[in-house]
């Protein structure tokens, strides 16, 4: 509202936004529907944690291996590891790799109009578009997640 006051309208808003940082669902994401502004998810891999990359440990090529300032090995925790790896089973039980259930579950809401991925290989690129045409997420997938992530 403030800035269409000044002239200046809002379209877009990239927050930061993945199954391990949900921030933004509880007030901004239902305040960018109420003023019409769309949202664009960044980071919504995490850093690369919610792939399969980092199912058993750091991997000595990783980016947390390095000294990317985006995933630094202390942000791999084991409860987190827990929950990766049971959202990595989820991801299994319906025929597809985390990654591409975590782009879903980011654009599971109308406000998200797209999801900001950091690609390092065409497969990867391959894989986020296929993860769209894969069946929606269902209610009880969505609960199943949210346990999770609880």
């Amino acid at each position: 509202a403030l800035l269409r006051q000044l002239g200046t309208p809002c379209v877009i808003h990239q927050p930061r936004y993945s199954m391990l940082d949900r921030r933004i669902e509880a007030a901004l994401l239902p305040a960018l529907a109420d003023q019409g502004i769309g949202c664009i998810a960044f980071s919504p891999l995490a850093g690369g944690l919610l792939s399969d990359r980092y199912l058993e440990g750091i991997p000595a090529d990783s980016r947390a291996a390095s000294t990317s300032p985006f995933l630094q090995p202390d942000q791999i925790t084991a409860d987190k590891l827990a929950r990766i790896r049971a959202l990595h089973a989820l991801a299994q039980q319906r025929g597809q790799p985390l990654s591409q259930l975590a782009l879903q579950w980011v654009l599971r809401d109308p406000v998200v109009s797209c999801a900001l991925i950091g690609a390092s290989s065409p497969q990867q690129i391959v894989s986020a578009v296929e993860a769209l045409a894969l069946p929606p997420l269902d209610e009880a997938l969505q609960q199943q997640i949210l346990a999770v992530l609880a």
